[in-house]
Formats: C-alpha cells, sequence, structure tokens
C-alpha cells in the first residue's frame, strides 16, 4: 500500500502533474508545490536513419486508424459496465477496491496487472468486465448478421 509522499500518513489520492509525486490531500499539495521539480524528460535520440518523411510530430492517432484498433471497446459497450448488477457487487468489497488503486496508481501498470492477476478476486472482477463487453459484442455482431 502507497502512502502520501508528502505527509508520510494518508493513501495517497492524487498526483503532481509535474513530477509526479502522490499527495493525498489539498494540504499536501500546497506544500509540496513550493519543493516541485519537473521530472527531467531524457533527450530525444536522433534515429539511425537521416530519411524523415514528415517533420511535424506524430501521435498514435496517426499511427492507428480506428479500423486498426481491434481492442477498442466503443463508449455504449463501456457504459454497459457501469449499469451491471454484478460489477457493484464485486466493487463492494474493499479488498477489489484497494487492488484497482494499487493498479491505477503503480508507475509500471504492466506489473502492478500482472501482480493482481494473482488474486482470484481481481480475476473474477476481470471476467466479469470481459463478459459484459464481449457478450454485447456478440449481440452486436449477430444483430448485424442477422440484418444481411
Amino acid at each position: 500500500m502507497q502512502i502520501c509522499s508528502v505527509c508520510n500518513e494518508h493513501t495517497p489520492k492524487y498526483r503532481c502533474p509535474v513530477c509526479k509525486t502522490r499527495y493525498c490531500s489539498l494540504g499536501c499539495y500546497k506544500r509540496h508545490k513550493d519543493t516541485c521539480l519537473p521530472i527531467e524528460q531524457p533527450a530525444p535520440t536522433e534515429p539511425e536513419t537521416k530519411e524523415t518523411f514528415n517533420t511535424e510530430p506524430w501521435t498514435v492517432e496517426d499511427l492507428l486508424h480506428e479500423d486498426d484498433i481491434i481492442d477498442k471497446v466503443p463508449l455504449q459497450r463501456l457504459q454497459l459496465l457501469g449499469q451491471s448488477k454484478e460489477l457493484r457487487d464485486l466493487l463492494c468489497n474493499p479488498h477489489l477496491r484497494q487492488l484497482l488503486h494499487t493498479v491505477d496508481g503503480a508507475d509500471s501498470k504492466c506489473d502492478a496487472m500482472k501482480a493482481a492477476m494473482q488474486e482470484p478476486l481481481f480475476v473474477e472482477f476481470s471476467d466479469q468486465c470481459l463478459k459484459i463487453v464481449e457478450n454485447e459484442a456478440n449481440s452486436v455482431n449477430s444483430n448485424e448478421d442477422g440484418d444481411l
């Protein structure tokens, strides 16, 4: 479990946008901002080839078109998660909520997810989320196939 980097007492709920330090309250943020130092970004390295096709900066969206993103879940399906009684029941468990906070606040999301997936409760939660999203996807696909 993480603790506030400023007061070292409470669970942090926030992260400084400048230096990524975790803190628990407005008071801790005010104390922190006086000593906040931005994280230095490593200098960009030059690619080995001098060939460039476009001198403007690019984004992930430039590389991935909507048709190319196969794991993207449409907003309508994500909203079904909020309507699920099964998910609400699971989220009443304080241990699951703590696991979700830990994953959300982790610097290495991949490592945090691997650790969380060792917990049967987290696996149950993940499976329930996928079941809701995939069942809806299957019903949408079957409706589309039936309309042809």
